[in-house]
């Protein structure tokens, strides 16, 4: 899986993607992440890469030749490098966009190559979104300085659900969002911390009783905290 990120400050990836899981999976080729800076594709001595906005108001925006010919360079290589063209969305992070959520993450695993278009200032043309961007995510009702962070963000979220990131298998199956539900409560040694204790089930080696627990602390867990996911279930304990 190949992550093409598009960005006017790459150099706050390094850090994020140079770590714990996504460093490994780095390392053992099961993903990459390629950062293009958009300021190399501007084609005036001073690297201009935003302009005022038509109308007036506050902040500068980004304007659409840089942003579109990087994007449009890179994914020429991307297809000219694919036996069979396959298709590639072209994400606008924007907190207009739809909310990422595990179901949206899960979607985006069946691309080979994802690229993301990181805005900053007071935003981007209009016509980057409309004629460039097939796809428009949000990681939330906030806003940020740029793109950056919600693009990190995206990558983790999405680079974690391909086949061997995650150490064991199961991981990603178990975690919270996934089939809708909250993640039940783990413990580990010691059996016993201050007084508080593990519940007895989980120390008892009986299978389908921990199934059952897990289960039914998911639904709990899901009721308590985030009702709205229950909305269309009929397993919900009383």
């Amino acid at each position: 899986m190949n992550f093409h990120v598009f960005t006017l400050f790459p150099a706050m990836f390094h850090g994020p993607l140079s770590e714990s899981i996504i460093k490994r999976a780095r390392e053992k080729g099961l993903i990459n992440v390629h950062l293009h800076d958009i300021r190399d594709y501007t084609e005036d001595r001073h690297r201009i890469v935003d302009d005022y906005a038509y109308g007036g108001g506050p902040g500068m925006v980004m304007k659409p030749e840089p942003v579109f010919k990087a994007v449009e360079t890179q994914l020429a290589r991307i297809r000219g490098a694919q036996p069979t063209p396959r298709p590639v969305p072209v994400i606008m992070l924007n907190p207009k966009g739809r909310l990422l959520s595990q179901e949206v993450a899960r979607e985006l695993t069946q691309y080979a190559d994802i690229v993301l278009l990181c805005g900053h200032y007071e935003g981007v043309d209009q016509r980057i979104i409309d004629h460039l961007a097939t796809d428009e995510i949000s990681i939330g009702d906030y806003v940020l300085t740029g793109g950056e962070l919600a693009a990190m963000v995206l990558v983790d979220c999405v680079a974690r659900l391909a086949p061997g990131v995650l150490g064991s298998g199961e991981s990603a199956s178990r975690e919270s969002h996934t089939g809708g539900l909250l993640q039940y409560p783990q413990y580990t040694r010691p059996p016993e911390f201050r007084g508080w204790t593990v519940p007895e089930v989980l120390l008892s080696g009986h299978h389908a009783r921990i199934e059952s627990w897990r289960k039914e602390q998911s639904l709990l867990e899901t009721k308590r905290r985030r009702p709205d996911l229950l909305a269309h279930r009929e397993d919900i304990p009383g």
